[in-house]
């Protein structure tokens, strides 16, 4: 951590140093044109470099904290993680870091594309994108089989992006992977959540955890503002 604050604050540096050299050739009655653009491009690949690099920085801080997101989504005998649930698990690390995710969706010859950009605070973004084939399976209508590619794109750029892992709902501390689970504390504020939840949430909850203390610890933080947002309903 030391040495990325070092290296921000010499680039930081650079860009002031170079910042005044321009104003003085800007200002001056003998500006050399050629010259001013040439340091102007200088200064826009050095903006550039500071932005890659807190990209960069963000984003392996960012992935010690990325949780293994439970596939609860379930077609043609094949379960996944849904796009909700990847989503709502990692929004609040993105925003602690200062990332966002967009998504662009194009159609084109019975194609969709569907292209995920992670962009940072600082500037600098990256993005991934997959070609796929409607989604006709199932009998569904022109606007489903849309909606259902794009899900399916939307959930396969965001993982691809963010390195996210999933994994089976039935693992839990008794499974081949032993999964860490919440804490006792973390399990009493849950629990304290999901009393003040509406009804649905609860179901939710009960139906894919069974109780708080069965939440496992990489869900935390993404449940308890599930909990939160449900939290006024039966007040």
């Amino acid at each position: 951590m030391t040495k990325v604050i070092k290296m921000q604050e010499e680039t930081e540096s650079q860009t002031t140093a170079l910042l005044a050299v321009i104003e003085r050739v800007a200002t001056s009655p003998d500006a050399d044109i050629a010259k001013l653009e040439k340091m102007l491009d200088m200064q826009q690949r050095i903006l550039d470099r500071n932005a890659k690099q807190a990209f960069a920085s963000a984003m392996a801080s960012m992935q010690a904290e990325m949780p293994e997101v439970v596939e609860r989504g379930k077609a043609h005998n094949t379960k996944y993680a849904t796009f909700e649930d990847i989503n709502a698990a990692v929004r609040p690390i993105l925003e602690k870091y200062g990332f966002a995710v967009t998504f662009r969706v194009k159609q084109s010859d019975g194609a969709i594309k569907v292209t995920a950009v992670l962009s940072h605070r600082e500037g600098h973004s990256e993005e991934t994108d997959i070609i796929l084939p409607s989604d006709t399976s199932g009998s569904k209508n022109a606007v489903q089989a849309i909606g259902s590619t794009v899900s399916y794109g939307k959930r396969y750029t965001m993982s691809a992006l963010l390195n996210i892992a999933t994994r089976g709902e039935d693992d839990d501390a008794n499974g081949a992977v032993k999964v860490k689970m919440v804490s006792p504390f973390q399990a009493k504020q849950l629990a304290s959540l999901y009393h003040k939840a509406d009804e649905e949430t609860q179901e939710w909850l009960t139906e894919n955890y069974g109780s708080a203390s069965k939440v496992p610890h990489g869900d935390f933080n993404w449940i308890m503002e599930k909990l939160k947002g449900a939290g006024n309903a039966s007040a």
